[in-house]
């Protein structure tokens, strides 16, 4: 419940504060007074678009708080507040109560606030939608369009929990057709990647090169270009060591090691006898290397076509590092990866089968959640004209007639999600469905049942609109529901059915009514008047009028006679007529 309002530079608005109650309120005043203004402010705390040109002249800023109250409200809706308070920081007043607030500057960014904290408008937006509906004559317009019937449909139908299911089973629909295009699109070109890869890696498996063969087979080819200076080299170093070729001398560098050991073993100088251990350990050396020398001189081919074997392997191997890597370890690290690639590229029959039919089950279950969401519609449909009609009946159109229509949303020849549905037609899967509702009626009994934007004038569209609303209601018992002169166009004993509904509205709301009929004014427990200032400022103020006052206000704005006898006994006889139906039917 809204329990309070300040508005301060805000149109024709200094300062002002209003505060409300349970029950009816009214706002009534002069054309220009300011009366849209509180409105306004009202939106302004709903998260609307900020206007700086609605900052009142000569003001730098115009702020608007509003102090909510919600111990009144249902308790899922309390909960989500509870939540949004959590998330937001925000906190309660002493009282319980909740501070909104919004500043539009001038020339900067507008400011909301929530319990004290800095929040975006979305946020207060959040907050103020679960205890807050605004209607203006924009709204008569909106009901016009097709997704706010629909809206106003799914609400009186509690249509929530199918219409989730749908939403669930068609994302997932949608997801796969994505795959399953993708794959049919897709599938010459990755038939053409998959034939790539495994003619390269045949040509790898041909060759079956080796962990770092190309930097051994460099080493080999050196030796072997230098063969007969490797062969000479190790012949010479053999010989000198061990003396065991063919060309050597007596003198060999074993032999002259093995001598000197023999001398220096052959004293009795311990000192003489440590060095001769040392020549013991280099002549073991010797020997080694020696051996080794015969071992790789042994390996050397004697093959003059060993060199060309080895030339041609390298070719073979460069034929690799030119395609696919810069040496032959990574020309190994790049097969495995395209092997790993290759078992990817699933390109046959039996997998684009398998997506088909898992596209089929999915648009099944499309069909089956789509189907459920249209009975529900249906069937809510029936009910809610019913409703809406003896509503209207109840605003003096006794004869009237309101329909609401549930039909396919046929697919268009382009369209980017057609489901064929079970009736043999080809529907569009939006996000709301696959049904097109559409509101109709006739003013009159016997007239023909048109579409709503066709068939009826203002004065009946804010019927309409109140009528939709009072049934509406229901699902939303302890909101603030405010009205916007949504009687405008009305006149006579149409009004004065207005004010009955509004109050019996009233019974389960707090309503909040901007009017300029005397017959809802009448109606109200509460009755606001906003007063335009005298002078250059004109600031305009709100106050609450007593029994008095009312009763010269409704004497204004019955036909501008306030301070005349006559005006004010009318008055007075409406206001107690009004007290009087209230209490009848209280």
């Amino acid at each position: 419940m809204l329990s309070e309002i300040r508005i301060e530079s805000l149109g024709a608005i200094s300062a002002a504060t209003a505060e409300f109650d349970r029950g009816l309120t009214v706002l009534t005043g002069e054309t220009g007074a300011g009366k849209t203004m509180v409105v306004t402010g009202l939106h302004l705390l709903g998260g609307a678009r900020a206007d700086p040109m609605k900052v009142r002249s000569g003001a730098q800023r115009a702020v608007v708080e509003g102090r909510f109250v919600t111990t009144d409200a249902a308790p899922d809706v309390t909960a989500r507040v509870d939540e949004l308070l959590e998330s937001s920081g925000a906190e309660r007043d002493d009282d319980g109560s909740v501070i909104a607030a919004r500043s539009v500057s001038r020339d900067g960014p507008s400011r909301a606030y929530l319990g004290g904290r800095s929040v975006p408008a979305k946020s207060l937006s959040e907050f103020t939608g679960e205890l807050l509906t605004l209607h203006g004559q924009n709204d008569q317009l909106r009901l016009m369009r097709p997704d706010h019937q629909r809206a106003a449909l799914d609400h009186y139908a509690a249509v929530d929990a199918p219409l989730a299911r749908y939403r669930t089973a068609r994302d997932a629909w949608l997801q796969a057709k994505r795959d399953l295009e993708d794959r049919r699109r897709r599938t010459r070109e990755l038939a053409q990647e998959a034939d790539r890869l495994q003619f390269a890696l045949n040509e790898i498996d041909v060759i079956d090169p080796q962990p770092g063969e190309d930097t051994d087979l460099v080493d080999d080819i050196r030796r072997l270009s230098e063969l007969d200076a490797v062969r000479e080299a190790v012949q010479t170093a053999r010989s000198a060591l061990s003396g065991d070729t063919d060309t050597v001398d007596a003198h060999s560098a074993a032999s002259a090691v093995g001598s000197a050991r023999t001398a220096l073993e052959g004293t009795d100088d311990t000192v003489l006898k440590a060095l001769a251990e040392q020549l013991d350990s280099a002549l073991a050396v010797l020997i080694d290397v020696s051996g080794e020398l015969g071992q790789f001189m042994s390996e050397l081919p004697t093959d003059a076509s060993a060199l060309e074997t080895k030339l041609a392997r390298q070719a073979e191997l460069r034929t690799l590092t030119r395609k696919y890597a810069a040496d032959i370890d990574g020309v190994l690290a790049w097969a495995v990866e395209a092997r790993a690639r290759l078992g990817q590229l699933d390109v046959s029959e039996e997998t684009l089968g398998e997506l088909e039919r898992r596209v089929d089950e999915l648009q099944a279950k499309v069909v089956s959640a789509a189907v459920e969401v249209t009975k529900a519609r249906v069937k809510a449909a029936r009910g809610l004209s019913k409703a809406v009609t003896a509503e209207l009946s109840g605003l003096a159109m006794s004869g009237a007639e309101f329909t609401i229509s549930v039909s396919p949303l046929i697919a268009r020849a382009d369209d980017s999600a057609p489901l064929p549905m079970p009736s043999g037609d080809t529907v569009h899967a939006g996000h709301d469905g696959a049904d097109a509702v559409e509101f109709g009626f006739a003013a009159h009994r016997g007239s023909d049942i048109l579409p709503l934007h066709k068939s009826a004038s203002g004065g009946e569209l804010s019927r309409v609109m109140l009528a939709l609303e009072v049934v509406l209601a229901a699902s939303t018992e302890g909101t603030t529901m405010v009205f916007d002169e949504v009687d405008a166009g009305v006149g006579g004993r149409a009004a004065v059915q207005i004010g009955r509904r509004l109050a019996r509205l009233a019974r389960t709301h707090q309503v909040i009514v901007v009017t300029h009929l005397p017959q809802v004014a009448a109606y109200a427990d509460i009755h606001l008047v906003v007063d335009s200032g005298a002078g250059r400022t004109k600031s305009s103020g709100v106050r609450r009028l007593d029994d008095d006052d009312r009763v010269a206000e409704l004497a204004r704005m019955l036909a501008g006679l306030g301070e005349s006898d006559s005006g004010r006994a009318h008055a007075r006889e409406l206001l107690d007529a009004a007290r009087s139906d209230r209490e009848q039917t209280a």
